[in-house]
């Protein structure tokens, strides 16, 4: 019986939650745990964006239909230099059951995955820590370190690494994180305001240099992300009365494996990859790795991971490097030159349809166990 396959899954953020469900709906009994005490905190909202492709892989489990109770859909996307604007594109031009992108806070996505994959009869283990994996990758021995500070070794028939860009699973199997690092800093801050405001588009403004970008996180947040150490001053508030909730700082990465697995040990989201949230893919990525493992899992297949996640991984980090590249170039001239080409080029129906499939998910394979069109 396939789901008599024991698996463990190393971390409980949404591309392990992923896993753990698409798992259990194939009735599997994984057993998951992470290092942390419980969800991303909603105060901290790290990713937001959830894409069409998210939405169906993610409505097989009932997931789907409360994330569209809550998310913002992001009906519009504007681009503006300075004062003019550039373009701007009509999210749910797209074909398929759901517009080209969401926005939700990344502590809500979790609570509500969390909901339906207890609804299977699977838990989050807490402060449940991987320390290590034995030599032998067809049959993990994986120590744990349980909240009470005692270690316990399992032996199980599949191990699936999805604990981050500082994944020990991926370092105890030895495989490499190569990769850049960009020199400039990010920024990000988040307010809430006092009333409703509009959080059915999202913009981005383009300086000479630099960048200014508004997305929204519910009907009266908003988060603003720049490359400008002092971008709260040329934030433009829809609202005087608002609060700051949330603010960091960090630079972006560009890195992935060379391979996602070894033997029976699996890499998924940001254990193999990480790069810019620009277009919105980080977290929607990682969850379409995990729907591919769990399906091949189910199927058999799963020696067949790597080779099936690897091209659409590294179209991903190639197409988010250009567009970070073209948001924070610096050269007058280059700025002059992309400002001019971007309106021209997003009024050919060509242009527009390819970029709105990038932001939905599209370009990556479609799920062959779900029969829905695109």
């Amino acid at each position: 019986m396939a789901g008599g396959k024991t698996i463990l899954i190393a971390g409980a953020g949404p591309a392990g939650l992923a896993a753990a469900l698409e798992l259990a709906r194939r009735g599997f009994s994984p057993r998951i745990v992470d290092d942390g005490d419980g969800p991303a905190p909603l105060s901290e909202s790290r990713a937001l964006g959830i894409n069409a492709r998210t939405l169906t892989l993610l409505s097989p489990s009932g997931v789907t239909e409360t994330i569209l109770a809550e998310a913002q859909q992001i009906a519009h996307f504007r681009a503006r230099s300075t004062t003019r604007q550039l373009f701007e594109l009509d999210t749910s031009k797209i074909p398929g059951r759901f517009s080209a992108l969401h926005g939700l806070a990344q502590g809500a996505t979790e609570r509500l995955m969390i909901a339906a994959l207890v609804s299977y009869g699977v838990t989050p283990e807490w402060n449940t820590a991987v320390q290590g994996i034995g030599l032998d990758r067809n049959k993990p021995e994986v120590t744990l370190r349980r909240p009470d500070g005692s270690i316990e070794t399992v032996q199980v028939d599949i191990v699936i690494g999805a604990d981050g860009a500082h994944s020990v699973v991926r370092k105890s199997i030895g495989l490499g994180f190569p990769g850049e690092a960009l020199e400039a800093s990010f920024y990000l801050a988040d307010f809430r305001y006092s009333k409703p405001i509009d959080s059915h588009f999202a913009e981005i403004r383009l300086f000479d240099p630099g960048m200014v970008g508004r997305l929204p996180l519910a009907v009266d947040t908003l988060r603003f992300i720049s490359t400008l150490p002092d971008f709260e001053s040329r934030i433009a508030h829809p609202d005087l009365d608002h609060e700051k909730t949330w603010s960091s700082q960090f630079r972006i990465h560009f890195r992935h494996v060379d391979r996602m697995s070894a033997g029976n040990v699996f890499l998924a989201g940001d254990a193999a990859h990480i790069h810019s949230p620009a277009g919105a893919r980080g977290m929607n990525l990682g969850i379409e790795d995990a729907s591919w493992l769990a399906y091949l899992i189910a199927e058999g297949r799963e020696q067949e991971y790597s080779a099936l996640r690897m091209p659409a991984v590294k179209q991903v980090l190639k197409q988010t490097y250009g567009l970070t590249r073209l948001i924070t170039m610096k050269n007058p001239l280059a700025v002059a030159l992309r400002d001019f080409a971007a309106p021209l080029l997003l009024r050919l129906p060509s242009a527009r349809h390819y970029l709105l499939r990038g932001v939905a998910g599209y370009d990556t394979p479609k799920p062959p166990w779900i029969d829905w069109a695109e």
